[in-house]
């Protein structure tokens, strides 16, 4: 039988528990419903941090280690589907916390179900589109859960990352006027994107008080892309609305602020219509840097420290 190579956390801790490692290569048919991908590229996204570190143990029920993390991935399709042949070049994500297997996409080849494949426009790298998929899903089903009208307010923090970045493009399209908490630097380039005001990121009193500067009375909503938490509560104004992407940093409700918790779940039709938009350069992503499967700690090391904003990319 033909092996593979993966990454496996092979204990709770730091960079140094992920360990590269040799698996079966799974077999055509051998799953009944899903279809085979042989990876170009995964994403390294803050969630495999925190599992990584221990952060979700509860979350994760019997599931320990050894196991492999990732959820986004690009490659090309090994099994037919419909509508694409064996060859064809496809982007997704792994529901990882949902399957629970420990079966996530660091490694050469994953097994998909169908439903969650996008094709990749030609003139989009792998690396690129390995960099959108959960990032797009989470922007635009926490903007659906916050259900603000057309000219409310909403403060979207990490957005020099690729899920606030991409929140601040999705929120400006459907008319929300968009305040930004940004890396020093990228203030022009939010603009272009769609911030209407972008602050300066720093400790979360700091970033509370630039925000009221600007708006006294406080915003109508937060989408949390850096992962604060409960700190942020004091701009939103009251019956406003708050939008949790971690298990670890959901804010208790107060002042009838509404909180919604964001766990993305895979559509492949909205990523089939964002990847032809990075295409058509009507969307932006962001990859800080792209470095071999061998290399995974360091990845991991990089992303923890805020190395550079974006989405760390594994070459496989």
């Amino acid at each position: 039988m033909r092996s593979m190579r993966v990454v496996e956390v092979t204990a709770y801790g730091g960079p140094e528990v992920l360990r590269m490692a040799r698996r079966p290569e799974p077999e055509a048919g051998a799953v009944p419903g899903k279809v085979r991908v042989r990876l170009k590229a995964a994403g390294v996204n803050q969630a495999d941090l925190r599992i990584r570190a221990g952060r979700y143990a509860d979350a994760v029920g019997d599931l320990r280690p050894p196991f492999v993390l990732g959820t986004d991935f690009a490659g090309r399709l090994l099994d037919p589907v419909a509508g694409m042949e064996p060859g064809a070049r496809v982007a997704g994500f792994v529901p990882w916390f949902e399957m629970l297997t420990g079966d996530g996409t660091y490694a050469e080849i994953i097994w998909a179900d169908p439903e969650w494949l996008a094709p990749v426009p030609d003139d989009v790298d792998f690396t690129v589109a390995a960099s959108l998929p959960l990032a797009s899903a989470t922007a635009q089903q926490g903007l659906e859960k916050l259900d603000l009208p057309p000219g409310a307010t909403l403060l979207v923090t990490g957005a020099s990352a690729v899920v606030g970045r991409l929140a601040v493009q999705y929120a400006h399209a459907a008319g929300l006027r968009v305040v930004a908490v940004a890396h020093e630097g990228d203030e022009p380039e939010l603009r272009v994107l769609g911030a209407d005001h972008v602050v300066t990121r720093g400790v979360p009193e700091d970033v509370v008080a630039k925000v009221r500067a600007g708006d006294p009375d406080g915003v109508d909503a937060v989408f949390d892309g850096a992962l604060i938490g409960a700190e942020l509560l004091p701009v939103v104004k009251d019956g406003g609305a708050f939008a949790a992407l971690a298990p670890d940093r959901v804010p208790t409700a107060e002042r009838g602020i509404r909180v919604e918790t964001v766990r993305a779940v895979p559509d492949a039709a909205r990523l089939a219509e964002s990847l032809r938009k990075v295409a058509d350069r009507e969307l932006t992503t962001r990859v800080a840097d792209v470095m071999p499967l061998e290399e995974v700690a360091e990845a991991h090391r990089r992303a923890e420290a805020g190395h550079r904003p974006g989405r760390m990319i594994l070459m496989i």
